[in-house]
């Protein structure tokens, strides 16, 4: 079952990205403007045939996971309307809140209303992060790949057989579109890509958790490269008294396309850097809480040393003008 829902979603995720490539293309172009790292107009479409590919599993997850894939085929529509057509902020973050109220009332009521509110924020930030996240070539489907697929991994050895089928399923979607979108990409996740991406990332990760599949520091170190760049750089431009509303490319990853590694370059450190994240984490998941410590202790060190090798070569090269 894992293994046919997988190779379903990975092929399915394949010709759907494809499609929107190449036959479909001048649909919901992505523009280049002045904060852009690409050049010529790419589509923004991919985040459907990621829809595409995980559609494959769903005949085989059962109706607990349901509710998760729901919202997040509803925020996938509010933001390919978005993408096509455009939506007032307030809106659209008003989708995100409603989405992750439903999720947590479902999957965590009864709790304490303090611990709801603030995994309720904790669920909307990842949403939004991942969107962040996704302005250079192979970056975000990358870190879809290998987040989901340590995922799967937990949840299997967990022995959650549903979950594990999801995420595979997630993870081979994002493999079927990253074909298309590594450098030179082809075409984008967009917003339909990227807000559906986040908000799963946060709600299986809380799912996982209730199910005693990982404990909950697990989801934060495998996704921690996007977790740690996106809330570093938005509370870094809210103390310059910035439009932290507004796109920009002060992002770590984007820093490093910046400075001359270029697109590839940037993907392929990112994916080192969150293999390493998910190996700690896969590592220390089922250990007695001091050894769990230390797996986090030390995923975090490797995210710190990876930002201040950035800084330090951003900051020369600030300095050489």
């Amino acid at each position: 079952m894992l293994a046919a829902s997988t190779a379903l979603s990975f092929l399915l995720s394949l010709a759907t990205a494809r499609l929107l490539a190449s036959r479909w293309r001048s649909f919901a172009l992505d523009e280049p403007n002045v904060r852009s790292l690409h050049v010529t107009p790419v589509p923004r479409t991919g985040g459907l045939a990621v829809l595409a590919g995980t559609a494959g599993a769903l005949a085989f997850i059962g109706a607990q996971l349901w509710l998760p894939m729901a919202l997040a085929a509803a925020l996938a529509a509010v933001s390919l309307y978005d993408d096509v057509q455009g939506l007032p902020r307030r809106m659209r973050f008003a989708t995100h809140f409603a989405a992750a109220a439903l999720l947590v009332w479902h999957v965590l009521s009864p709790m304490h209303p303090l611990e709801l509110l603030l995994l309720l924020v904790a669920v909307v930030w990842v949403t939004n992060l991942y969107n962040f996240m996704d302005g250079a070539d192979g970056v975000a489907g990358g870190m879809a790949l290998i987040g989901f697929s340590a995922y799967a991994i937990a949840a299997w050895l967990a022995g959650d057989g549903a979950l594990a089928t999801l995420c595979a399923a997630i993870a081979a979607a994002a493999a079927g579109f990253l074909i298309h979108n590594f450098h030179p990409a082809r075409i984008f996740l967009g917003d339909v890509g990227s807000i559906p991406l986040g908000f799963l990332a946060a709600a299986l990760g809380i799912v996982g958790w209730r199910h005693d599949a990982w404990p909950l520091w697990f989801p934060l170190l495998v996704f921690g490269p996007f977790n740690a760049d996106a809330t570093v750089t938005f509370l870094r431009r809210l103390a310059r008294r910035e439009k932290v509303w507004e796109a920009h490319r002060e992002h770590y990853y984007q820093r490093i396309v910046r400075m001359g590694f270029g697109h590839r370059s940037a993907a392929l450190i990112g994916y080192a850097v969150m293999c390493a994240c998910a190996a700690f984490a896969l590592l220390g998941r089922a250990q007695s809480p001091g050894l769990q410590l230390a797996a986090f202790a030390a995923g975090s060190a490797l995210l710190g040393v990876a930002a201040l090798w950035v800084d330090v070569r951003w900051s020369r090269r600030g300095e050489r003008g």
